[in-house]
């Protein structure tokens, strides 16, 4: 399978170097000269739960150089997605997938206004990784991808990415309700993300203090309110439980959010928290919670060159 994947940050490096290492004609397009140039000399290198690895990966800048795709992994932060598919007709065939395994809600509907709903594959995956620097990644947890369709087919080439992830020891299912799934992995990271990034704690600490996990709570709520008025069936019977959970599991995890706030760099949170107001003032729902941490956070990525005296 001639797989593309665009963007060459912590999960783009992992897939591309696992479905590298299965044989699998993979490309990184990456719209950074000087990065592409070293994934190309260096390839990409992984440390951690699934051993010291590395593997040589094709990357470019120029889409043309690749040539029609049988799959299309979007692997950029949601407020790139746009950017990202603008100049990536060449790459596209008839029988074109695009799997989009990003954070929060609303990259789906991007890439299927451009190239249709029949060719766009939704996803979540639980695997973790973390950018150490560029080419070199750290492969900090494993876990279950889910991929499918939000109209709920099941076609043939479905079937065969999630043969071909599987092979490459990628451990993916598929689901007809991927929308439902999309909602429920959201809920956790509203949970959890933008509190890391305001507090600095990782993700287990947030359940030692008594504040933040009142605020974890609250802001977990007013989602579920959302995703009820919108009759979404969530995955979880208990979603404030279940983002505990994922806090106990993952306690000494540092959330993306907070690794984009630790770097100065510009978070997802207008797809996370921010979502949740969008969701909650179209349905005439209050989510004050949830407009507290957007705001702060978004306080946060504004005051970046801001340095108080002491």
């Amino acid at each position: 399978m001639k797989i593309v994947i665009i963007g060459s940050g912590a999960m783009g490096s992992l897939f591309a170097g696992f479905l590298a290492k299965a044989k699998e004609d993979v490309w990184l397009l990456d719209n950074n000269p000087q990065r592409a140039e070293k994934i190309s000399e260096e390839g990409i290198k992984s440390q951690g739960v699934s051993g010291s690895w590395q593997v040589k990966v094709k990357m470019t800048t120029d889409p043309k150089e690749i040539g029609p795709a049988d799959l299309i992994i979007i692997a950029v932060k949601s407020y790139h997605t746009k950017e990202a598919i603008k100049n990536i007709e060449s790459i596209v065939a008839e029988s074109t997938m695009i799997l989009t395994l990003q954070n929060g809600l609303g990259n789906i509907e991007v890439i299927s206004e451009v190239f249709g709903p029949e060719r766009v594959i939704g996803g979540i995956t639980n695997q973790g990784a973390t950018l150490l620097k560029i080419a070199n990644i750290k492969h900090a947890g494993t876990g279950e991808t889910i991929i499918g369709r939000i109209d709920g087919k099941i076609p043939v080439g479905l079937r065969s990415l999630r043969e071909t992830f599987n092979k490459a020891g990628i451990e993916t299912r598929i689901s007809k309700d991927i929308k439902a799934l999309i909602w429920s992995k959201l809920i956790i990271n509203v949970g959890i993300n933008a509190l890391t990034a305001i507090t600095r704690l990782p993700n287990g600490k947030l359940l030692e203090f008594e504040g933040t996990r009142k605020i974890m709570e609250q802001a977990v709520s007013e989602a579920v309110r959302v995703a009820k008025r919108k009759r979404i069936k969530l995955i979880y019977d208990d979603p404030l439980a279940k983002v505990e959970a994922v806090c106990q599991a993952t306690a000494a995890n540092i959330s993306s959010m907070l690794q984009d706030v630790q770097k100065k760099k510009h978070t997802e949170i207008d797809f996370i928290n921010g979502v949740i107001v969008r969701q909650a003032q179209s349905l005439g729902l209050a989510a004050p919670v949830n407009t507290m941490l957007t705001n702060l956070v978004k306080t946060i990525e504004a005051s970046y060159n801001n340095v108080v005296a002491c």
